[in-house]
């Protein structure tokens, strides 16, 4: 498939075509990349997805507060200069 560049701004681009994007699952942020004469284009993956949500209900039902208050330890005492 060819596709022509345009002017945007100040800035050139592509138009990407809508079936090009639900093959690759690409919809929103893209990460690009040159390879020597290539661009590559992908989705920017989210390496924790629903850590959001899961923070959101923690926090909702009082779960995230710190387990232990004092985790200092004999070397605290010994080694470090406060």
């Amino acid at each position: 498939m060819r596709a022509h560049i345009v002017k945007i701004g100040n800035s050139q681009g592509i138009r990407i075509p809508k079936p090009l994007l639900d093959q690759t699952g690409i919809l929103d942020d893209v990460e690009l990349e040159v390879d020597k004469t290539q661009i590559i284009i992908r989705p920017i993956s989210n390496p924790r997805p629903g850590w959001d949500n899961a923070f959101k209900e923690m926090a909702e039902s009082g779960h995230d507060n710190m387990i232990a208050e004092n985790i200092s330890n004999s070397w605290d005492e010994e080694e470090w200069q406060w």
